[in-house]
């Protein structure tokens, strides 16, 4: 491998890797959150172990997912320097603003929240994991908006001298459609995430009749969390591919491998073939589907990717401009497919755990505790869907991702690549055992005094975390 290839083989893990992280943060500070208001308003003390228990998996997740996302800086200097001489103007506000505002106000609060336990008065307390919850969020929509900018540039000029992107609208890059897309879906699909964690830890319990009175409020939150958030995830998405038609017509046509022009395109569930457009040997396909995906109407027209190819070329230049074709359309129905996976699972829960039902099948409880990956898998295949369906562009008709990498060795980059690959499996083994650890461990038990704002349970409590 050339350097090229290994610097987007170590971007790829680290970006991924550090997205496990990410919508689990958001997701389960929130639910956290509405645990804690059900507590105060009805006084239930299953709701307050619950708070207790789910908090310690938020704790333990927000930390790792902070050090993987420091770990994940130092590639950008080490293998994307001349990418990031040129965005720089460009990211630098939005990145301040996401560090100084987004991440200092997530930060602050939750140290106030875990060692807040007794010390500030119970409305105060759960203001600040509410506030928490709303940093997160804000820290996201910054964070894509500095992403959505690599796939559809706006609000800047290039300045000649220089050959930097300089930043003219920032009101612009914030309002960027495809950030603003971007963040409602990446949101629900938090919110998919974090309702299918509290689902499998909730139903490993509850296959073994343990802590029932903690379990099955938290599953059936996590149940509805689940499900809301697929009819999120759909309509959101629905927006995301017409605006992505519009604005990457490629990326659309890679996704569903169409290489020729169609009107109306229909969309294949699954297909073998070369995938070069020259031989399809099977094709299970839905009339017009990829048609309303990509244009709302049963009879539009999409682009194909020859006709998408021969446009840029005679817009930039010659060259390729067709991104790896099998990973952008696999991963595009994996995505998909995961996602529909989870929700399948959250709508049986909700019909089998109705009116107090507890269903006696062992395979029930067991489907809905390994069920904790398909969210997982489905953003992961997300991302990969995201970046790889942009290739070559590192920013979209003004970047190429081979501009902007490091003038560096291959043997360099493999160097880094390694350790930095190291890293992440060591820190993969600390978050998976402890997780599974904390997970498997019993809710606290609270005292009598718990959330009176004073007495000697209240301080061991702030000792919980």
């Amino acid at each position: 491998m050339n350097t090229l290839m290994l610097a987007r083989w170590q971007f790829g893990i680290t970006t991924v890797y550090h997205f496990f992280f990410v919508p689990l943060t958001i997701g389960l500070s929130a639910l956290v959150a509405i645990l804690q208001t059900a507590w105060l308003r009805t006084g239930k003390e299953q709701y307050l172990r619950a708070v207790k228990f789910w908090g310690k998996l938020f704790l333990i997740n927000f930390a790792l997912g902070v050090a993987t996302g420091i770990v994940q800086e130092f590639q950008f200097g080490m293998d994307w320097s001349a990418y990031s001489r040129f965005v720089g103007d460009i990211f630098g506000a939005p990145l301040a603003i996401e560090g100084l505002l987004a991440f200092f106000m997530e930060s602050t609060f939750l140290g106030l929240w875990i060692f807040g336990w007794g010390r500030l008065p119970a409305r105060i307390h759960l203001a600040c994991i509410w506030l928490v919850s709303i940093g997160t969020m804000l820290s996201a929509y910054f964070i894509l908006a500095a992403n959505a900018w690599m796939q559809h540039p706006v609000g800047y000029r290039i300045d000649a001298a220089s050959n930097r992107a300089v930043l003219t609208d920032f009101f612009a890059v914030l309002t960027n459609s495809t950030a603003v897309i971007a963040f409602f879906h990446t949101l629900t699909a938090a919110f998919l995430y974090a309702g299918m964690l509290l689902v499998g830890v909730s139903a490993w319990h509850l296959g073994r009749r343990r802590f029932t009175d903690v379990f099955r409020p938290s599953m059936r939150l996590g149940l509805w969390a689940a499900l809301v958030a697929t009819a999120g995830l759909l309509v959101t998405g629905d927006i995301d591919g017409k605006i992505m038609t519009e604005q990457q017509p490629m990326k659309m046509a890679a996704a569903e491998a169409l290489y020729h022009t169609s009107k109306p395109a229909s969309f294949s569930l699954f297909t073998i073939g070369s995938l070069n457009g020259g031989k399809e040997v099977f094709s299970v396909r839905v009339p017009g589907v990829l048609s309303f995906l990509a244009t709302g109407s049963f009879h539009g027209k999409v682009d194909g990717i020859d006709d998408v190819q021969a446009l840029e070329a005679s817009q930039y230049g010659p060259g390729s401009y067709k991104p790896v074709i099998p990973v952008t359309y696999w991963s595009f129905r994996l995505m998909i497919g995961f996602g529909l996976l989870a929700a399948l699972v959250a709508a049986v829960g909700l019909w089998w755990t109705r009116r107090g039902r507890m269903p006696e099948r062992r395979w029930f409880w067991r489907v809905c505790t390994w069920s904790i990956a398909l969210p997982i898998l489905a953003s992961s295949f997300g991302w990969i869907f995201t970046e790889m369906g942009r290739q070559p562009w590192a920013v979209y008709g003004v970047l190429t991702t081979r501009a902007g990498v490091s003038l560096v060795s291959a043997g360099e980059v493999l160097t880094s690549l390694i350790v930095l690959t190291a890293l992440y499996g060591v820190l993969a083994v600390v978050e998976v055992g402890l997780m599974v650890r904390y997970a498997k461990a019993d809710p606290p038990e609270i005292g009598p005094a718990a959330g009176a704002g004073n007495g000697e349970d209240e301080q061991r409590l702030s000792f919980a975390y």
